[in-house]
């Protein structure tokens, strides 16, 4: 008797060391963005935003403007990462939606969806940035001419650029930036919003290269809940 209760002691003791010695997901969330200041760094959303993505996902998503030259600059960098970054990752690019410049640019990215060219989106950049040419106008009947004419000289014929541009699915996705463009407030572009609930950009990470970091682990902290 006297040996089964010792047993038992030993098994209940080794239980209680094992529940005490691991970390839970709060903790292992709080460990990874321990090296970054809330409020500071990254802001806590007020009203945080459902996300589109599986479970076990996590939805990080950048709000820009192909008219911004700081969302020309730091392109390359999100490229860059989204071709490594973990797979349980979802980037998700949201134009912002602030005026007539801004509606023009978003149907023009949308459209490149539509079309399933997304190595479109750097060439626009460069054609605003380098080029010069500012792809939007004083309507949207010389806008859609020449955004056509552009895309044009890049493969995409008339009939394509016509079925994408009138499509449902670029009517929806802007109904939606415009939408999120509201109720995330957004202020200033590029902006970096992680997981519907964490906001962030360059300025407040301290860099192209510290918000690249900042990113990987407000999703990880996201990934670890």
């Amino acid at each position: 008797m006297h040996r089964a209760t010792l047993l038992i002691a030993a098994l209940l003791a080794g239980s209680w060391t094992l529940n005490a010695c691991a970390r839970s997901p709060e903790s292992a969330a709080a460990a990874t963005l321990s090296k970054w200041k809330a409020g500071t760094n990254y802001q806590l959303l007020s009203a945080p935003q459902p996300t589109g993505v599986a479970s076990g996902k996590v939805e990080v998503d950048e709000v820009f403007w192909y008219g911004c030259g700081h969302c020309y600059a730091l392109d390359p960098e999100l490229e860059s990462w989204k071709a490594g970054k973990a797979d349980y990752v979802e980037f998700v690019r949201i134009p912002v939606i602030w005026g007539q410049p801004q509606r023009q640019h978003a149907k023009l990215y949308y459209t490149i969806q539509a079309l399933h060219r997304p190595e479109l989106h750097s060439k626009i950049f460069d054609a605003i940035h380098q080029r010069g040419l500012p792809l939007a106008a004083q309507d949207e009947v010389q806008a859609r001419a020449l955004q056509f004419g552009f895309l044009s000289t890049l493969g995409v014929t008339e009939k394509e650029f016509d079925a994408a541009y009138d499509s449902m699915s670029v009517a929806s996705n802007m109904m939606r930036a415009e939408d999120l463009t509201r109720k995330l407030a957004v202020g200033s572009v590029p902006a970096i919003y992680v997981n519907g609930k964490y906001s962030t950009s360059v300025s407040e990470a301290g860099g192209p290269a510290e918000l690249i970091s900042l990113i990987n682990d407000l999703a990880a902290s996201e990934k670890n809940r």
